[in-house]
Order: structure tokens, then C-alpha cells, then sequence
């Protein structure tokens, strides 16, 4: 069962390149890299007392908000983050 955690308390760490989510003390991340309008994203992870919690997919709701507030595509390297993506309709016209 997954827990619906929201996005709103995702924020840009620019420092060390991620976008982060703290949930109960615990970070869930993805690793980015900016090209231009392009976010690269590299890597998703969720410490494993919050996998099949729905953070990654919080998380990864933020990451897509922020990316169309600031008029970015979005290149998934990353597994997780390229099947969320494709999963979710809403976001297709990110995608670079």
C-alpha cells in the first residue's frame, strides 16, 4: 500500500546537484545534471525504509513541477525516473 505524501516539499540542492525530499528524517533524491533548458536526471533513491512508499513517485512529481515551472525538458537516464515518467500522461510534454 502507498501512502499519498504529496511533492510540495521537494527543493533543489544546486551544492550537490539533486533534487531532495525529506520524509521523517529520511532523504529521498534524484541526481541531476543541467544542460541549457535540459534537466538530466541521473539517478533516483530512496532510502530503503521508504521504498514502495510512493516518495520516489513524490519526488519525482516534484522534479516534474519544478521542470515546467522553469520551462525545462526532462532527460531520464535513470530507469526509475524514465518508466514514471512514461506512466504519467500528464508529464509526456517534458520529455526531451
Amino acid at each position: 500500500m502507498t501512502q499519498d505524501i504529496g511533492h510540495a516539499g521537494v527543493r533543489d540542492n544546486p551544492a550537490r546537484r539533486r533534487f531532495e525530499l525529506e520524509i521523517d528524517g529520511q532523504v529521498v533524491f534524484a541526481d541531476y545534471d543541467r544542460s541549457g533548458t535540459r534537466l538530466v536526471i541521473r539517478h533516483v533513491e530512496a532510502p530503503p525504509a521508504l521504498r514502495g512508499t510512493g516518495a520516489a513517485g513524490a519526488l519525482m512529481r516534484g522534479v516534474a513541477e519544478i521542470a515546467r515551472s522553469e520551462g525545462c525538458t526532462i532527460v531520464p537516464l535513470c530507469s526509475y525516473a524514465g518508466a514514471w515518467l512514461r506512466r504519467h500522461a500528464e508529464y509526456h510534454d517534458l520529455l526531451a
